[in-house]
């Protein structure tokens, strides 16, 4: 494959990361506008029109205030009122569909072409077929909330989120792959030591993205709203207050909101350490270990002040946001650390 199209095929699945990037943070903001269940019915195709008229607005109200939302917790809304949070949760839907759209045209021009690799063809048809996973989650997670208990289930909210990551992280590692397809050599004698624990660090990161998740589901954010200690305490009692034991991990805001921060100390500690290990890093790679030490700065940030006061939207749409990339920075560090192909 030639340079330019190997360049040509980058940039566009780079694009496609902005838009998950985009479509990240539309949906955070839905989220925490409580808008998500807005929209009752899944309509991949005629969804994508909104409502026109009046009589069309009339209509999705109606079918709003049959759910438990509108009766339990929005009762007396009026449609002005419908509309603002109906538009958040319609363009999150029309962001999802843009970016198929934009992954899937590509993708077959190049391959009516003969432009792609059969290697490549495998990665791209793995991530189309990822993508409408993640999306059909979406739907998934939003019809939890429309039978009884108007919130979300919080597991099926991390695994939507959790998709999405896996395939920003797999288009930006394969953009990588395209841009840089050997090796660099950078930092030895260590090499192999750094990879696994940049692997470490990977999974660590993951991990905290479905905490936050968990945290965000379950409104963790809204208890023990201070920093370091959780109203004074190291570990609250409020922390192991379900039986069995396992169920606080999951269920339980407090010890939730608990294994976030312990993560998030983690990762304060060893990226640094890490980044000090790899002072001889040269080129990409040390671009890369300076970007993911700045952003995790910035996230640890945000995710305090988010606390503090109280989950406000703005800040809670950047921390969701800037986790998307302290994982794209850990996925960069890791390609570059990557075992060097042969020329």
């Amino acid at each position: 494959m030639d340079s330019s199209l190997r360049r040509k095929l980058a940039l566009w699945l780079l694009a496609c990361c902005l838009m998950v990037l985009a479509t990240l943070v539309v949906g955070g903001v839905t989220r925490l506008t409580h808008s998500g269940l807005s929209i009752v019915e899944w309509e991949p195709l005629v969804g994508t029109i909104p409502p026109l008229s009046e009589q069309d607005w009339l209509q999705v109200f109606h079918e709003y205030q049959q759910t438990p939302e509108y009766q339990k917790v929005n009762a007396g809304m009026s449609l002005p009122e419908f509309q603002r949070i109906f538009w958040w949760e319609y363009w999150h839907r029309v962001l999802g569909r843009a970016i198929g759209l934009a992954f899937f045209l590509p993708m077959a021009y190049f391959w009516v072409r003969h432009r792609l690799p059969g290697e490549l063809r495998l990665r791209l048809v793995g991530m189309l077929v990822l993508g409408g996973l993640q999306g059909a989650m979406g739907w998934y997670m939003v019809k939890s909330g429309l039978v009884d208990n108007p919130r979300v289930s919080h597991y099926r909210l991390a695994a939507h989120l959790g998709l999405a990551f896996v395939l920003f992280g797999w288009m930006l590692w394969t953009a990588l792959d395209l841009l840089r397809p050997r090796g660099t050599g950078a930092w030895s004698p260590e090499r192999r030591g750094g990879r696994r624990f940049a692997a470490v660090l990977l999974a660590l990161v993951f991990v905290m993205v479905l905490s936050g998740a968990l945290v965000a589901g379950l409104r963790a954010g809204l208890v023990y709203n201070t920093f370091p200690l959780m109203d004074g305490e190291l570990v609250p009692p409020a922390v192991f207050m379900l039986s069995p034991l396992w169920r606080n991990f999951l269920e339980n805001p407090a010890t939730v909101q608990l294994d976030h921060r312990l993560l998030a100390w983690a990762l304060a500690v060893l990226v640094p350490w890490f980044r000090w290990r790899a002072r001889g890093a040269v080129g990409p790679l040390r671009v890369a270990l300076d970007l993911l030490l700045a952003l995790l700065a910035l996230q640890v940030g945000l995710g305090i002040a988010t606390l503090l006061w109280f989950v406000p939207v703005p800040l809670a749409a950047a921390h969701q946001a800037v986790a998307l990339l302290v994982f794209g920075a850990v996925v960069w560090v890791n390609h570059e650390l990557r075992v060097p192909r042969p020329a």
